[in-house]
């Protein structure tokens, strides 16, 4: 099957460069391995997209986003893509299936997903109290004791800024000494409702219907305790999902996808866009942004070859 763009991925981005590109009339199709919304889908609730003043259940605003994206005609097939081949005339993806697409230009929109432990209750209450994303969830835990799981820059940072919100955050690290830059650590010792418990890991998290304890095990001893809080929020990696395309585009260390600001890879004809590439802050609004000019430059690469 061939269109001249093709867009890997059905979340914020990718339904936001489809919706873009349907509209400027482009040959386009939209991939999508599970159901279009990505992360966003998962959300229980958004309450910091812009137009939304009362929070929005995260299923919903991704059904809206396909809604208003096939209105314009964008077309959206049901695909696993195992890999990412170059062509004379442009890419060939291949599927589970055996289905292979082709195409002049592609954006990876494909996304990242939080690195999961594994720990009893993490997924069985994803969403109800558990998290991986302070910016989008810490106001819901106003006045109420609340965990972040990590050491490095984005769990010391976060949990300052879940300070704003939350009556009490404990910092539960596996090490002595905090991975984080010096000077996010001299925040963190300096900040009265932040406690850090050195050399503990989380064990278990309490609760029926949400969460209401937190059981971490020393690394020195194996002793347990709990934590009674409302909250916990993981910060121990984020993986982006690029295994179909790693051998044609640049990445960085982590293997996020290196863009310009135009969403254009190092490699002619390949643009990214949300979660999937080098950038400071992963939100459903900067994910729409990235879609928007991920398209606008797919367009324009097209109509210059």
């Amino acid at each position: 099957m061939y269109a001249d763009l093709i867009i890997l991925g059905g979340g914020p981005a990718g339904l936001t460069a489809g919706l873009y590109a349907a509209r400027a009339r482009i040959n386009v199709l939209l991939l999508e391995k599970g159901s279009p919304g990505g992360q966003m889908a998962a959300t229980e609730l958004v309450d910091n997209y812009p137009g939304q003043p009362e929070p929005i259940l995260g299923f919903e605003l991704a059904q809206r986003m396909e809604t208003q994206a096939r209105k314009f005609g964008l077309e959206i097939q049901n695909a696993a893509v195992s890999f990412v081949t170059k062509i004379d005339s442009g890419f060939e993806l291949s599927c589970d299936s055996g289905i292979v697409y082709s195409c002049r230009a592609l954006i990876l929109a494909t996304g990242a997903n939080p690195v999961k432990l594994g720990i009893p209750g993490e997924l069985q209450l994803a969403g109800r109290g558990v998290s991986y994303c302070a910016v989008c969830d810490g106001p819901f835990f106003r006045d109420v004791e609340v965990a972040v799981i990590g050491g490095g820059d984005s769990a010391v940072e976060e949990a300052l800024y879940l300070c704003r919100f939350a009556s009490k955050v404990h910092l539960v690290h596996r090490r002595d000494k905090l991975r984080a830059v010096k000077e996010i650590q001299e925040r963190a010792f300096a900040e009265p409702k932040l406690t850090i418990h050195w050399n503990h890991v989380p064990e278990e998290i309490i609760g029926e219907f949400d969460v209401k304890a937190l059981r971490i095990r020393s690394t020195l001893d194996g002793s347990l305790s709990e934590l009674s809080i409302g909250g916990v929020f993981f910060y121990v990696g984020i993986k982006p999902t690029n295994e179909p395309f790693i051998d044609l585009i640049e990445t960085d260390q982590r293997g996020f996808v290196m863009t310009d600001e135009n969403m254009a890879t190092a490699f002619p004809g390949i643009f990214a866009a949300g979660d999937v590439r080098v950038k400071n802050l992963r939100q459903i609004s900067t994910a729409v942004g990235d879609g928007a000019i991920a398209a606008y430059s797919a367009q324009h690469y097209l109509e210059s070859h």
